[in-house]
């Protein structure tokens, strides 16, 4: 996920198809060539759900008569997954009892074509299943979207940092979280009128959106408190990154009111080697760094980092700057 929500709609969709037939792999390819599709081809179920996770594609176009593992198996692992239970799958089979066809709804399968298809319905069929999933997909991250900063909010950031933690946990690497509360934000609020507060929050959004990486992943967690999830970021590397952040965001003149700046105070928490901590664990220490740094003064860093070795769990060594 990248550091604020974005729209792919310059790529094409991706279109998996999962048969063990070569000759409809050729067919389709020759006679979708036409649309605005990207199509990608295995020839068997589990070579086809290892696919699907790796590449996430937009629709499934998946066979159930196939040797090995059948498609209605292929079929109920895609939609047992949390990951993939949203990609809508379109079943090309010759199987065509009542049966077959109502198990395969039961499984949670989009549309059922039986073999042999008419292109043009098949065309049209594909249309339907891409533009619904493109909307279910818009309605999904509008619903994660701070309506007034344009970051993503609490809800997502508390499903990502449950992610990013449990990635670290399983194959190691480096992760850093940074929380940012503005200081003294009520006074702009009470001094200036809630539109130059509002203002205030937009402009740190947009602040930390521009300096941040792609991989980086922002989110307005309430208020006028931010929180940074920085993958591949050991605590170091956080530490310096919010750093220059704090003094960009000191260095801004605000056209509500040009001679108040404003500062924030920044806690951030990080490891170089997966630290074996919760979710839960990994924002408290950071969200205790971020209380240090207004009781010691604000417009300040200060930092956890979870690879000293003895330290307890909320009794670090804290580097500030500041």
């Amino acid at each position: 996920m990248t550091n604020a929500p974005q729209n792919s709609s310059n790529q094409f969709p991706r279109v998996l198809v999962i048969d063990d037939s070569p000759d409809v792999h050729r067919l389709l390819r020759a006679r979708l060539k036409q649309e605005e599709i990207e199509i990608a081809s295995v020839m068997g179920g589990a070579e086809g759900l290892a696919e699907i996770k790796n590449s996430r594609p937009d629709l499934i176009l998946l066979d159930l008569d196939m040797p090995g593992m059948d498609g209605f198996e292929v079929l109920r692992s895609i939609k047992d997954d949390a990951q993939t239970v949203h990609i809508p799958v379109v079943v090309l089979s010759g199987l065509a009892s009542p049966e077959d066809k109502v198990n395969a709804f039961d499984l949670g399968a989009h549309d059922y074509i039986i073999k042999p298809f008419e292109l043009t319905e098949l065309r049209v069929r594909i249309r339907a299943a891409l533009r619904l999933n493109f909307l279910l997909r818009m309605l999904s991250q509008r619903a994660q979207i701070d309506g007034l900063t344009g970051l993503w909010n609490r809800a997502y950031f508390d499903r990502r940092v449950q992610d990013e933690v449990a990635r670290v946990q399983r194959h190691g690497g480096a992760l850093s979280i940074a929380f940012f509360d503005a200081d003294h934000f009520k006074s702009i609020n009470d001094t200036f009128g809630h539109p130059a507060g509002d203002a205030v929050l937009q402009g740190i959004a947009q602040v930390i959106q521009r300096e941040s990486r792609q991989s980086d992943i922002a989110c307005r967690y309430g208020g006028e408190e931010f929180v940074l999830i920085m993958p591949e970021t050991n605590a170091q590397d956080g530490f310096a990154f919010c750093d220059r952040l704090r003094t960009a965001l000191e260095s801004v003149v605000w056209p509500r009111h040009p001679e108040r700046k404003v500062t924030v105070s920044i806690g951030v928490a990080g490891s170089s080697n997966g630290a074996s901590l919760t979710a839960s664990a990994w924002v408290e220490a950071a969200d205790k760094c971020l209380y240090a740094a207004k009781k010691g003064g604000r417009n300040r860093v200060v930092l956890n980092n979870l690879d000293a070795p003895g330290v307890q769990q909320g009794q670090p060594p804290m580097l500030k700057a500041g």
